[in-house]
């Protein structure tokens, strides 16, 4: 895979940066849905593809690219097709700041030192290729506008945006909702994108996720969180579940 395209990772942490104020946008549920775009990123370079509601592993060739083949090769050890859900539902572990990392390497973004109560350090990012922020934005708002079915990728950001709650970061207030609902309603035009945007959304509500009891348990025993012990895509650590650790603090205040 070449490093002339940007991956859907990277796009969609360039829209969920705030370029007033260097924040990201739902940082949370950011986690989750930057797991998922490596999962379509990957799809697209024809490594894995859908089986139900799984993911499987079709070629073990890497990409080129570290982030993704760390998770292709952790999804390769799987052996056997994985749930989305599970694997999106997995502890991210500095995901989001590998990737703003290397944003910042590429000189799409440059880290800003600072402080909260002026005591604890703080870190956040500015884009410096604003071009290039105002060219992905253009793609969403063209989809939007005009209702033609849009390229593979641009759909399949457009349901990441949606799933983790970009829509209101992009499209405020009343006025923009209709852009909001049409931003959902992008997620029908690409199968993958669909399958993770939906596996992202239910890890959020809980849904899917598997039992942390025993099988013996109770016929009223309540459905836990999402399991927590799948391996971390990017393999970076400094990061709790679903990203209220150190890392999550990083470029997310």
């Amino acid at each position: 895979m070449g490093r002339s395209r940007r991956t859907i990772p990277e796009e969609l942490l360039l829209l969920a940066l705030d370029p007033t104020t260097g924040t990201t946008a739902q940082p949370q549920s950011l986690d989750l849905g930057l797991a998922g775009a490596q999962l379509v990123e990957l799809a697209l370079a024809g490594r894995i593809a859908p089986d139900g509601d799984r993911i499987a592993v079709v070629m073990a060739r890497p990409t080129g690219d570290p982030t993704l083949d760390s998770a292709l090769e952790l999804l390769r050890r799987r052996g056997s097709p994985v749930r989305a859900v599970h694997w999106i539902g997995g502890p991210r572990l500095g995901l989001r700041q590998t990737y703003l990392t290397h944003l910042e390497r590429c000189g799409m973004v440059h880290a800003v030192a600072g402080q909260m109560c002026g005591v604890l350090p703080t870190t956040r990012y500015q884009a410096t290729e604003t071009a290039i922020s105002r060219e992905i934005r253009a793609r969403l708002d063209s989809a939007i506008r005009t209702g033609v079915p849009p390229d593979p990728r641009t759909a399949a950001l457009a349901a990441l945006a949606h799933a983790v709650g970009l829509g209101k970061h992009l499209y405020p207030g009343n006025e923009g909702r209709s852009s909001r609902s049409r931003l959902r309603d992008l997620i029908r035009h690409d199968p993958m994108g669909g399958l993770v945007a939906h596996a992202v959304m239910d890890v959020q509500n809980g849904v899917g996720a598997p039992s942390r009891r025993p099988q013996a348990a109770s016929a009223g025993a309540v459905r836990q969180p999402a399991s927590r012990a799948a391996a971390d895509p990017a393999g970076a650590p400094g990061q709790s579940r679903h990203g209220h650790g150190r890392m999550a603090r990083v470029g997310a205040r």
